[in-house]
């Protein structure tokens, strides 16, 4: 059985996760307006992979005899003033997200529940790819500031990625 505290936490996370789902999902729509159809994609995969990771939490908490309540998702922003911003916005909320699981992890250890801090440790290595990732399509954005034709090489780069489910996840 899981403890009430933990619960309440990995609940808190689970709606953090939809919101970053539906965040990722507005900023594929913002690329879409503006024809930018591989940050658009990017973004998709992403929205999805924070599904994955609702799904992930959810499976966990029922299999510890926890329950699942879910709580208002808060609209998220719509415009972004380029592309740029709107990946510096992807690290930046990914970071706090990083944070929230580090504060997870912290609590886990706190209660002396080994069962959750081992599994939270998959979503510790996650953000440490989740930032990386962010991080290397701000440093192209950068890159190629000046030069319209590079964003449009960005964002055939960015059509490439794929969704891949993490084990024991179906959506």
């Amino acid at each position: 059985m899981i403890d009430k505290k933990m619960e309440a936490a990995i609940n808190e996370q689970m709606n953090w996760e939809l919101y970053s789902s539906y965040l990722y999902f507005s900023m594929a729509a913002y690329f879409d307006s503006i024809n930018l159809k591989g940050c658009s994609s990017w973004m998709r995969v992403q929205a999805m992979e924070e599904q994955a990771h609702t799904k992930k939490f959810y499976d966990f908490l029922t299999s510890r005899g926890g329950r699942v309540v879910l709580s208002d998702i808060k609209a998220p922003p719509s415009e972004w003033e380029t592309p740029l911003a709107a990946f510096e916005n992807v690290l930046e909320h990914e970071q706090v997200v990083t944070g929230k699981i580090n504060a997870l992890l912290d609590l886990a250890l706190e209660i002396r529940d080994h069962a959750t801090g081992s599994f939270l440790k998959w979503f510790v290595d996650e953000q440490v790819e989740e930032e990386e990732s962010a991080d290397e399509v701000i440093q192209s954005l950068k890159l190629n500031q000046d030069n319209p034709g590079g964003l449009f090489m960005i964002d055939k780069e960015l059509a490439a990625r794929t969704f891949v489910p993490p084990a024991g996840v179906t959506l």
